[in-house]
């Protein structure tokens, strides 16, 4: 058995001169930040300003690196969570993304109930400067701290071994 590459992914709180927060709906996970894998040869902020334009129709002008989440379940994957400001075009659904919208803070904290996208949510509307680096596993969700994701990290090892 091989190791397992990490899929690379970006998300971005994107927000509108009014602080309305840009969602889409994604047909699985329901409402959500955008985001999307990194294409080979492609920068963090090239990622973030293709996926937004691809999910909602507009373009947005990333800012600082705010969070990185490490996901140590199957299928392994690194997220780098984006601070961003709209900059034009109009809210337009895609495949991808049957719905687009803005919303209050307060409102897309109670439409984003998946779990993991809840928690990318609150952890990027409560940046306050700095990056927040996080562990998680999926299912259960639940946070990991540095010791258990070293020691799941290891396990990882032995069985690939």
């Amino acid at each position: 058995m091989g190791e397992e590459n990490q899929t690379v992914v970006v998300t971005c709180l994107v927000r509108n001169p009014v602080g309305d927060v840009l969602l889409i709906r994604h047909f699985r996970r329901g409402w959500e930040l955008p985001q999307g894998r990194v294409e080979a040869g492609e920068s963090l902020t090239e990622a973030v300003c293709r996926e937004v334009l691809e999910e909602t129709g507009t373009t947005v002008e990333p800012g600082p690196l705010a969070a990185v989440w490490s996901k140590v379940c199957h299928p392994p994957a690194i997220i780098y969570g984006f601070m961003g400001r709209y900059r034009s075009g109009d809210l337009t659904p895609s495949e991808e993304s049957p719905e687009v919208s803005w919303f209050t803070a307060e409102t897309a904290l109670s439409l984003v109930t998946h779990q993991v996208n809840h928690d990318r949510l609150r952890t990027l509307l409560d940046h306050s400067g700095g990056v927040v680096r996080r562990a998680y596993q999926a299912r259960p969700f639940m946070h990991l701290d540095p010791s258990e994701t070293t020691i799941k990290a290891t396990a990882l090892v032995s069985v690939v071994e």
